[in-house]
């Protein structure tokens, strides 16, 4: 949309731009967008942070005078004009060296996505999470698109009554309010398409930009629908399993088909979690229909350029949906793929479950529909390969197919205006377009009263937010004279008191409560007359979860407390304006989940460019970049240690190593050890845990070699793809048919001699791969070592002698020969699962 219709030509001239920064959303985080949008309407924009519903709802005469003004029009034009050269130059992924890979085009499937508060279509970590990919992919240059949903409502949000009892309200969004316009086609149509669904679901689409990036949103709220399928895209995560599933359905389903009406086929595919499992099998269908092939073929040339990313850490935690309701929602769509209904069940199920009653896992399809699989986190791949091994049956869980990124967030989005000033000064404006590795030695030059004054700044202006806050609740709750409220407000909280922050969703694993394990402790800690702490805490506990909200309850009670009350605040309504103001504001985040549950968690990332400090579990993301020298710990071994027990070092980190570090200052006033591991977080940890740093490694080590994989065995009519898919077939008939006569193991002092008769039936020496396996131990890469042919067993069939020596460096007993499948261009045992072991 441009300027309105009745502006005359030269002011739409001089306003040239306003409309495309109000509605791209890469220019919700960029600090001097912001002045553009205060001057506007400064009161609307403190309380929307929505461009787009400023400018709807702005008046023309307003308009008229700033366009007359002349400082504000030159503020606009140098911002218009960044915009668009942002828009055209090349950046880190058209500069890449690719080999010849053609990568034309990534889709990322998400159920949510946290881009800004003028589009609340997120909950939290997820959502942040999916945001932040995208806002990075476009700050690198990458050919990416976004596929979620728009709902009417969102996620709830929070209120609490005179009991402090959470409150779940669900205000609805106009879509005229939203930074969104329809996909339109052809002679100007709005893209509509119908789902193979029992009720013919007609699905509309809309689009939001992100830079160079577009986000292509489903929504079924179109008329043409029965009223119960409009409400399918009303609320995240809300109803029950047949409503999720619907949900899932439009977005894996629809969102190809969105695609595919729009002349888009991505190479590579990105699920983000699970909830975009049905993805595989549409993108399968589609291959289909092009290629004349049959499912098990699309899939195996399909399956190569889909990559699923998972954040669960339980094995419950994954959408699992009954037999039934599959049937019932997908019984026609498993006739439009040429398989039967246990078939399509099975892709859901682990390997050899003949329950008929279990339950269909889409993170099951989402890794027999992928090429590869990645936890968020170090410990979380170590985590989720003890979730998937039921999945890979006989296969030790070292070589389960789950490695790791460690997610990222955006820096940009989540830097104050002092902390961008300060990285600029150090590292460039173009610091987080570029080589992350090379910000450290750039940055360790900061000088410590700049990076002390950068708290002050930071830790003043939450304050002042708090305050804020907690008048507008005062405003509505209480009976107090405007004199007597101000009074109250001003004796809330001292820019000049260390600052803590916790804030998350509340579920009963992340201990939201472990602070509060110890009332009396804690409070002594609050209100100490000379080394006083402030606290700030927010957070929502899903509509469902009745013991997350009564940790909130908890919470409530104790700020209430009279010596309390001006030193904690509990923050309603935790969004990304709230989480904004926190990540910059606070000096220390406290995060106590129960490990190793916690995926990866991002928010404690959030601090690092902000000066911020953690003390956290060591867990996700923090089990990974926790030293000494850049933050505290508590003890990471669950099984020596009760919640009573972790809540008492918790306690005494804070009391004798925490706020003494804060407060004791040298001459100027600064605290030389806590701004010491300020330095330190600030240049080793913010250029890791950037979307920066993740979007190249998914890039690197995923994106490119998808994208090849898929092309090779699409190539041609899919003769790869066709000869693979029936090599895997004869792989799995022909399998039980191995086995093997004899073994001989000699045992010297130096040396471990082992020998094979193998009989492959009617498969080939190459077919297959014969080892012998160890478990690795710390420091020993050499667990696995390959059995070569030493001659064909005389009169046999694909019969062979294979032998191996290796060096005795370990007991004889810890050795294992197996015979595993082997071919140039499948993965093992991502795609191919037999494995015989010699006992």
């Amino acid at each position: 949309m441009t300027i309105p219709k009745y502006f005359r030509p030269d002011m739409e001239q001089k306003l040239d731009g306003l409309s495309d920064l109000a509605r791209d959303c890469s220019y919700s985080w960029v600090h001097g967008a912001d002045e553009i949008w205060r001057e506007l309407d400064a009161e609307f924009w403190a309380q929307t942070r929505n461009p787009w519903l400023v400018l709807q709802a702005i008046s023309r005469a307003r308009l008229e005078d700033l366009s007359q003004n002349e400082a504000f029009c030159e503020k606009l034009r140098t911002i218009v004009s960044a915009h668009r050269q942002a828009l055209s130059e090349q950046r880190w992924f058209q500069t890449k060296k690719r080999q010849g890979i053609a990568l034309r085009k990534i889709a990322y499937f998400s159920m949510e996505f946290g881009l800004s508060e003028a589009l609340p279509i997120y909950s939290g970590g997820l959502g942040l999470l999916a945001g932040d990919h995208l806002k990075a992919a476009n700050d690198l240059g990458l050919p990416l698109v976004g596929v979620g949903l728009l709902y009417q409502k969102g996620y709830f949000r929070q209120a609490f009554d005179a009991d402090g009892n959470q409150i779940a309200l669900y205000p609805s969004s106009e879509t005229s309010d939203l930074p969104v316009c329809p996909v339109r086609i052809n002679h100007g149509e709005w893209l509509r398409i119908q789902l193979l669904t029992p009720s013919r679901l007609w699905v509309r689409v809309w689009q939001a930009q992100i830079g160079r990036i577009k986000l292509y949103l489903l929504d079924s709220n179109d008329p043409a629908n029965h009223p119960v399928d409009r409400c399918i895209t009303a609320e995240l995560y809300g109803g029950e399993s047949e409503y999720r599933l619907s949900q899932e359905i439009l977005l894996g389903i629809g969102g190809w088909q969105v695609l595919q009406a729009l002349g888009i086929t991505p190479e590579v595919c990105h699920l983000n979690e699970g909830h975009a499992a049905l993805l595989v099998l549409e993108r399968a269908r589609h291959f289909m229909n092009a290629h004349r092939v049959d499912f098990a073929t699309a899939l195996t040339v399909t399956r190569a350029g889909n990559l699923f990313t998972t954040h669960t850490s339980v094995e419950a935690g994954f959408d699992r949906f009954s037999p039934e309701l599959i049937k019932n929602s997908l019984g026609l769509y498993a006739k439009a793929l040429n398989i039967d209904l246990d078939t399509l069940l099975a892709l859901g199920r682990n390997p050899g479950d003949n329950n008929p009653a279990a339950p269909f896992n889409m993170a099951c399809l989402a890794i027999r529909g992928s090429a590869a699989v990645n936890g968020v986190s170090r410990l979380h791949a170590e985590v989720s390969r003890n979730i998937f091994l039921p999945l890979f049956p006989g296969w030790p869980k070292y070589e389960i197919p789950v490695t790791h990124v460690t997610n990222g967030v955006h820096v940009p989005a989540w830097d104050s205006m002092e902390a961008d000033e300060l990285w600029t000064n150090l590292c460039g404006k173009n610091r987080w377009f570029c080589d992350p590795d090379h910000l450290a030695a750039q940055f360790r030059h900061v000088k410590d009263h700049d990076l002390w004054n950068l708290r002050a700044q930071n830790r003043s202006r939450l304050v002042q937010f708090v305050r804020d806050e907690y008048s507008r609740e005062l405003n509505v709750h209480s009976t107090l004279s405007d004199t007597e409220l101000e009074d109250l407000v001003l004796r809330l909280f001292d820019p000049n008191v260390l600052t803590i922050g916790f804030a998350r969703r509340f579920a009963t694993y992340k201990r939201p409560n472990l602070l509060l394990t110890d009332p009396e402790r804690l409070a002594r800690l609050l209100t100490d007359p000379h080394r006083p702490v402030q606290l700030v805490v927010s957070g929502k506990a899903h509509p469902a979860d009745l013991p997350g909200q009564r940790l909130i309850k908890a919470w409530h009670q104790f700020i209430r407390r009279p010596e309390i009350r001006e030193r904690a605040i509990f923050l309603s309504d935790y969004d990304m304006i709230t989480a904004e103001y926190l990540v910059q504001g606070v000096d220390l985040w406290i995060n106590t989940p129960r490990r190793p549950w916690e995926a990866c968690g991002t928010s404690g990332m959030k601090i690092l460019v902000n000066g911020g400090l953690n003390l956290s579990e060591l867990d996700g993301w923090w089990a990974e970049a926790y030293r000494p020298e850049v933050g505290w710990a508590l003890n990471g071994h669950e099984a020596e240690h009760t919640d009573a027990q972790q809540a008492d070092m918790l306690y005494g980190l804070l009391e004798n190593e925490i706020v003494p570090a804060f407060y004791r200052r040298n001459d100027s006033g600064i605290p030389e050890r806590w701004v010491a591991k300020m330095r330190e977080s600030m240049t080793t940890l913010t250029p890791y845990f950037s979307a920066n740093r993740m979007v190249r490694e998914y890039t690197d080590r995923f994106y490119l070699s998808l994208a090849d994989q898929y092309q090779r065995r699409a190539a041609n009519g899919a003769r790869s793809g066709r000869d693979l898919a029936r090599w895997l077939s004869r792989l799995n008939d022909l399998w039980p048919k191995i086995h093997v006569a004899h073994v001989e193991i000699e045992n010297s002092e130096s040396v471990y001699s082992f020998r094979l008769q193998v009989y492959l039936g009617d498969l080939t020496a190459e077919d297959v791969k014969v080892e012998l396996f160890a478990e690795p131990t710390y420091g020993d890469a050499d667990n696995i070592y390959e059995m070569r042919i030493d001659h064909e067993l005389p009169g046999a069939v694909n019969g062979f002698v294979y032998s191996v020596e290796i060096p005795a460096k370990r007991p004889i007993s810890d050795y294992t020969p197996r015979i595993i499948p082997s071919h140039p261009d499948v993965s093992v045992p991502t795609e191919a699962q037999p494995i015989l072991w010699v006992k």
